[in-house]
């Protein structure tokens, strides 16, 4: 079998230009990043149109650490729908440089369904990453110097919030001090790094809805406490404009193209672990403008991206899909069946049936948004068609559509048989209204508690000192109408990673809470998820080099 970067090298990629004209974006609004890149100014969104397309979030069951190929299903529904004659786009993250040299060695889907050019996607891609993370440390440096050139005025902050990020995973990084040496290097202070996909500024470009509205979070974004006990903001110094000229151009949606040169939009790329999981609002609505069906993703578990999905992008947007996709795996259902993880690739029936268990609570949490719901069996080489089948019989019997996704080995003609089940569900049965699991009235704890147990099936959550200080500032501030982000473990309905299955009567510890008030939504922090990982023993960065001018390692 090919690699992924041999399968993306052997694809004919078509100038962007031709790629705009299949979905009539005009060609003289591109601005070109070489020849198969550009990037689409915001104001071509009609919102007509968009309430006219119909939205497809593509999620997934509790994944193992090799993922669900949930990129993948993504993009070969689309390709699937192209080749049943509909206009059909995708909404994509982008990827970041942490996993990409971490674990993943590449996140731009996968076999004969990727978006290219894969290399540049994976890579650097239009900027948008470096931005992000210019944006936010250019806070941070105007933030110490702001303190240092006004402290002999008597201006002096109780707890500074902000801190720094890098698109690298490196947990030597997570706690630092800073400001050492003479008096003129600045103050000494505590701080730390998160990684870029977990910076505010991430999420309010990834939840902004037009360039003046990116001005407003920036300008509210909540940077320290100062003595008085009220927040200091971006907008007290004055620094809103320089941090937005920063994001001029990472604001606009990138246009590229999938391996059988239908177009695709990736732009945005928070986690959905540690922060909301979607890419961004203007991207989707650009897609639904071009696009009769646009598929998008949330990253991680239904209980992860597709909770937040709903509960804070569709709550502060208004978008709506007209169906959920839940991919699910021999592999990852056998994993939560409680096969040991050195064995899910053989056959086990008893453990395939009993991992479903996993899949039913996704799909009735789904459900529970108001949503129709199919199921994509995402099939790998190693499956039967006995497990196949079960797997069906199972969605069957529960009365969940279900289909067989092998655009991985076929691109979208093995994505047909998804894309006709999709559609057939659009036309006669598609998602009610939008029912959220909490009120933007309801105190940040109810919210909190709502999810934990309506979604992940905890039984009690508990908090630590840091996340009840929080709790009591976020109330005086008068921030408790935002809708909460938790950041927890992906590999688990509970904070625990190593709990797997469907488990229920846990309890859910936050540590902490960070105010977002730039992003406008409350993350809490659960358990011992970190906001900036760490590296493997043999990251995928040992296996990433140029050979004969070729990049390889981007799997």
């Amino acid at each position: 079998m090919k690699t992924d970067i041999e399968i993306a090298r052997e694809c004919r990629l078509a100038p962007i230009e031709d790629v705009a004209r299949q979905i009539d974006v005009p060609v003289e609004e591109l601005e070109l990043y070489g020849k198969h890149i550009a990037k689409v100014p915001n104001q071509l969104i009609d919102e007509k149109k968009v309430a006219q397309s119909n939205l497809i979030l593509v999620t997934a069951i509790t994944p193992t650490k090799a993922g669900i190929g949930k990129t993948t299903v993504s993009i070969g529904l689309a390709l699937g729908l192209n080749k049943l004659g509909k206009k059909a786009v995708c909404a994509l993250r982008e990827p970041s440089l942490g996993p990409c040299f971490g674990v993943k060695g590449g996140a731009a889907g996968g076999g004969y369904a990727q978006v290219l050019p894969m290399e540049k996607i994976n890579l650097h891609f239009t900027g948008d990453f470096h931005a992000v993370t210019s944006a936010n440390n250019m806070i941070a440096a105007l933030l110490d110097n702001y303190i240092y050139m006004h402290r002999e005025e008597g201006f002096a902050l109780k707890e500074v919030l902000w801190r720094r990020v890098l698109d690298v995973n490196d947990r030597n990084l997570r706690f630092v001090v800073t400001g050492l040496g003479s008096k003129s290097d600045g103050l000494i202070a505590e701080t730390g790094f998160d990684i870029t996909p977990a910076s505010e500024i991430m999420a309010i470009l990834c939840l902004a809805t037009d360039l003046d509205d990116l001005r407003r979070r920036i300008d509210n974004i909540i940077l320290g406490i100062k003595m008085d006990d009220t927040p200091f903001r971006v907008k007290d110094m004055g620094v809103g404009g320089a941090i937005t000229v920063l994001l001029m151009d990472a604001i606009k949606p990138n246009l590229v193209q999938t391996t059988e040169q239908t177009p695709a939009f990736v732009h945005g790329g928070p986690f959905a672990n540690i922060a909301h999981g979607c890419n961004t609002v203007i991207a989707t609505r650009m897609a639904m403008t071009f696009g009769d069906y646009v598929v998008t993703e949330a990253g991680f578990g239904a209980d992860l991206g597709a909770e937040k999905f709903f509960n804070i992008k569709c709550r502060k947007s208004g978008l709506q899909p007209k169906l959920t996709v839940i991919v699910a795996t021999t592999q990852g259902l056998k994993m939560h069946g409680g096969v040991a993880l050195e064995a899910i690739k053989e056959p086990n029936m008893e453990g395939l049936l009993k991992g479903c268990e996993n899949l039913d609570r996704h799909i009735r949490n789904m459900q529970s948004f108001g949503q129709s719901v199919v199921v994509a069996f995402n099939r790998y080489a190693t499956d039967t068609d006995e497990e196949l089948a079960a797997v069906r019989r199972h969605c069957e019997e529960i009365g969940v559509g279900f289909a067989v996704n092998n655009a991985f080995l076929e691109g979208g003609e093995g994505a047909k048989e998804l894309a006709q089940v999709v559609v057939d569900t659009i036309e006669r049965h598609p998602s009610g209204p939008l029912t959220l699991t909490y009120d933007d009235s309801d105190p940040i704890k109810t919210k909190i508690e709502k999810v934990a147990q309506r979604i992940y099936g905890a039984a009690h959550v508990t908090y630590g000192k840091p996340a009840e200080r929080a709790l009591l500032r976020i109330e005086k501030m008068g921030l408790s109408h935002y809708p909460v982000c938790i950041a927890k473990t992906q590999y688990s309905f509970s904070a625990d990673k190593d709990l797997y299955g469907c488990p229920t009567g846990f309890t859910v510890h936050i540590r902490d809470l960070v105010i977002n008030s730039g992003s406008e939504m409350i993350v809490a922090i659960a358990g011992d998820i970190m906001r900036m990982p760490g590296l493997s023993r043999s990251p995928q960065a040992e296996r990433i080099d140029i050979v004969d001018g070729l990049i390889e390692g981007l799997s």
